[in-house]
């Protein structure tokens, strides 16, 4: 049986880690509001589908036993990470914060950006692979992974709403300069992409 008192708390622990894709989370609720930022995120959830259907299936262990594969998915990552950081950054500094809403991202792009930032995380698939199968059943192997798919994807929306919640409270404050916002957005990205390229295949 599935350890829910103790998969659960650990698994949000995960959903809420800050990182690339809750930075744009984060962002957009700022930017456009809860409801553009959830719509907008579910191209990470569908990015997740298949990451995570991969892990189930044993091929995680691809990106931890070939040390090409797993750089090159990280570089691609990175170098996306690093490519958006800069070009938010440049933005901000090129548009008036007054129009600054005006000229941000439409939900196609943003919900394109939310797929391959994930996409581009081959951390995200390490996690599923060495995570997940702490918690699934071996007698009931797909039945109990799908169970623990699903709840991961839940509290990956829950993790989302608090994320673009803090966001539209924070755009609300007389105090947010949102073109800081935005080079402070940015500047995160590419902090993140250069993190990704300090990432160690695990041994």
């Amino acid at each position: 049986m599935i350890d829910y008192l103790l998969f659960v708390p650990a698994c949000f622990a995960i959903n809420l880690a800050f990182g690339p894709n809750n930075l744009m989370a984060l962002a957009n609720g700022a930017q456009h509001g809860v409801g553009f930022a959830l719509i907008a995120s579910m191209g990470r959830l569908l990015a997740f589908v298949p990451m995570i259907a991969i892990s189930a299936l044993g091929l995680g262990l691809v990106l931890s036993a070939s040390a090409f594969v797993f750089t090159a998915v990280k570089m691609i990552g990175a170098g996306y990470l690093i490519y958006l950081g800069i070009k938010i950054l440049r933005a901000s500094y090129k548009t008036p914060d007054s129009d600054l809403k005006a000229n941000t991202l439409t939900l196609p792009q943003a919900f394109m950006r939310e797929g391959f930032v994930a996409l581009g995380n081959p951390k995200a698939i390490l996690v599923f692979a060495a995570f997940f199968p702490q918690f699934f059943v071996t007698e009931a192997y797909i039945q109990s992974y799908t169970i623990i798919a699903l709840i991961f994807l839940a509290l990956e929306g829950v993790a989302i709403l608090v994320y673009a919640f803090f966001g539209r409270l924070a755009a609300r404050s007389s105090t947010l300069n949102m073109g800081g916002f935005q080079r402070a957005s940015g500047i995160g990205m590419v902090i993140f992409g250069g993190l990704l390229l300090l990432t160690r295949r695990p041994v």
